[in-house]
């Protein structure tokens, strides 16, 4: 406990790495439009499709997909599942979707 007292006494006003992080993304948030997310988002995803192959997204996907089946109930799959069919529709010209 002594150890913890010391330490906070070292940090008086230092700012903590998460502050430090949320202040940062705050302001690169307040600099950036949606266009400079939506480029760097698909350079991460270029650059992790060229240094993972096909088992590791079959890997993510399917811990993904446990996660999901934890947090959720069959409700949520059906409300899912129906939005789906809507939107599908609504790209084929189907108008007439019913639910």
């Amino acid at each position: 406990m002594a150890r913890n007292n010391e330490n906070n006494n070292e940090n008086r006003g230092k700012m903590s790495l998460e502050e430090a992080g949320r202040k940062g993304g705050e302001a690169t948030a307040k600099n950036h439009d949606r266009d400079f997310y939506e480029e760097i988002g698909r350079k991460g995803g270029e650059a992790t499709a060229k240094k993972h192959d096909r088992d590791f997204y079959e890997e993510i996907g399917r811990k993904g997909g446990e996660a999901t089946a934890k947090n959720h109930d069959r409700d949520f799959y059906e409300e899912i599942g129906r939005k789906g069919g809507e939107a599908r529709a609504k790209q084929d010209g189907n108008n007439n979707y019913n639910n």
